[in-house]
This record gives structure tokens, C-alpha cells and sequence, in this order.
């Protein structure tokens, strides 16, 4: 019997990282782009966008980037400007924590914003619980004893 060799569905559009490690040169803005902050996803491909030129503006990632470049909410992007709608803009290009910070070293963004620093894990790595198991401080967690309940009669219900 022939062996399947994962060609159809998702398979084939699940690749190699294998650029993970290569630093590539970070793009500065050009005539018509400007930087950005994501404050939150909408959905769709959209998501709100704080410029740094101080106007908050609807992005729409573009079609090379869906399903390929996982944009989340504190990331900083490069956005095109659309001469037609001021309000809204084009996602072309997100920035690393590290490229990010970089940027910032050069002073091409500005030094009040706050850059997320790149852990992927959602933000709740560095979360610590300290309620253990078995251990009730209140009496709430506590499980009632038979003695301490009434007797209850099935005729009675």
C-alpha cells in the first residue's frame, strides 16, 4: 500500500524556520510610511493602530502577510499611507522586539512607547501562583461532613 507523503491540506503550508537565527537590516520609513503600535485585533485582517505621527488609524494587513506573519497587540509595525483615506493604512512590515529597540536607539521612535519583548508565550510566563492544593485559608474550600448534614428522606422530595 502507497505511503502518504503529507501533501494535502495544511501540510504543505507548514515550512522550516529556518531564518529564525539570520538578522536581517532593519527597513526605515520612506516617503508615504510611517510607524506604528498595535493597540487592539478587530478581526478580519484589521486591527487599530496608534501612528506615531499621533493619529489612531484602522490597519489592514496585507495579503503576503495573512496566515504567515502573526501580528499581536503591542507589536510595532511599519504601515503605508493611503493618500485617498487618512484613517486608515496598510500593514507592510513587522518589526522584532529587537529591531524594535534598535529603531528606538536611533531615535526613529519615540522614547514613551512601550515594546513588547517578544517571550510568544501570551504574557503569562513570569506568573506565579501561590494557593496550594488542600490548603483553604477561609473555610469556603471546605467539604461539608455527612454527620454535619441533615438527614433527608427520598419520600420527603
Amino acid at each position: 500500500m502507497a505511503k502518504n507523503k503529507g501533501k494535502g491540506g495544511k501540510n504543505r503550508r507548514r515550512g522550516k524556520n529556518e531564518n529564525d537565527a539570520m538578522r536581517r537590516e532593519v527597513d526605515v520609513k520612506e516617503e508615504g510610511q510611517e510607524y506604528a503600535q498595535v493597540l487592539r485585533m478587530l478581526g478580519n485582517g484589521r486591527c487599530e493602530l496608534y501612528c506615531f505621527d499621533g493619529i489612531r488609524r484602522l490597519g489592514h494587513i496585507r495579503g503576503k502577510m495573512r496566515k504567515k506573519v502573526w501580528i499581536n497587540v503591542g507589536d510595532v509595525v511599519l504601515v503605508g499611507l493611503r493618500d485617498y483615506q487618512d484613517d486608515k493604512c496598510d500593514i507592510i512590515l513587522k518589526y522584532t522586539a529587537d529591531e524594535a529597540r534598535t529603531l528606538q536607539r536611533k531615535g526613529e521612535l519615540p522614547d514613551n512607547i512601550v515594546l513588547n519583548e517578544g517571550t510568544g508565550d501570551g504574557g503569562g510566563a513570569d506568573v506565579e501562583f501561590d494557593i496550594e492544593i488542600g490548603e483553604a485559608e477561609d473555610g469556603l474550600g471546605k467539604q461539608p461532613n455527612r454527620s454535619d448534614m441533615p438527614e433527608l428522606d427520598i419520600d420527603d422530595i
